[in-house]
């Protein structure tokens, strides 16, 4: 079985269509690791276009939460926050409830993957630096786990007491799971990347081989912007998309 691993789509679906056009053919199952929705200025769209992919597995994230009124906004920054005001009204009310009704992670999808929006032990909770990742994957009830909320691909690696943080090459990577390795992996953001590098990030994990390649993918980030300014939201959330930031 291969795995598409998408997360922090952000209601960015140029982003959204370029990665699932760039995986076509390449996967049985979509996991979403949430925050579908928020900054961009196509969340009705994104929601409907992940509506449509059927995935095995879905999970929410903060905004998410925060665009169907199950939680405020009012720990988020004034950008982000505005994002989120905006969102709440622009959802239909379909597509409010289709996120209220979501998952809170972690979620087991078997034995051997587990999946969460911020970390095993805290839906919410930002997995930055090594202390955090070794935490995760104490707890974590699976020998894999995916998360995002940080919107920084990478990929921590525990073997007995060996430790090791794999950030990848030119934005993508190939990393080996099982053998008696614990392994967390952000794949990324699709929507909004904080790494660097502009492009549309996601994963592929294949369970017969155990390996996970985390790719990136060109997109018209141009449109993306023109619509979110168009949407009057704040311009910084345009300007970012070109940076990678």
């Amino acid at each position: 079985m291969r795995y598409l691993v998408l997360s922090d789509i952000h209601a960015n679906l140029e982003a959204l269509e370029a990665a699932l056009a760039a995986a076509a053919g390449g996967h049985d199952r979509v996991l979403v690791l949430g925050d579908l929705v928020g900054y961009g200025a196509e969340p009705n769209r994104v929601v409907e276009r992940i509506r449509a992919l059927s995935p095995a597995f879905i999970i929410r994230g903060n905004h998410d939460k925060a665009a169907c009124g199950i939680d405020d906004a009012l720990s988020f920054n004034p950008v982000a926050r505005r994002a989120a005001e905006w969102t709440y009204e622009t959802l239909t009310a379909d597509n409010r409830e289709f996120l209220r009704d979501l998952a809170a992670g972690p979620v087991l999808v078997d034995r051997d993957i587990e999946i969460c929006h911020g970390a095993p032990f805290d839906e919410d909770a930002y997995i930055f630096d090594a202390a955090d990742a070794w935490r995760a994957l104490e707890l974590t009830r699976a020998g894999l786990c995916f998360f995002g909320h940080t919107h920084i691909a990478v990929a921590f690696l525990r073997s007995g007491q060996a430790f090791e943080a794999i950030v990848p090459e030119n934005g993508e990577t190939t990393v080996q799971a099982r053998n008696g390795r614990r392994l967390l992996v952000n794949p990324g953001s699709v929507g909004q990347p904080r790494d660097g590098d502009a492009r549309a990030a996601f994963a592929i994990y294949d369970d017969q081989t155990g390996v996970v390649v985390l790719r990136r993918v060109d997109y018209p980030i141009a449109q993306a912007q023109e619509k979110i300014i168009a949407a009057g939201l704040p311009r910084a959330l345009a300007n970012r998309l070109s940076v990678g930031r």
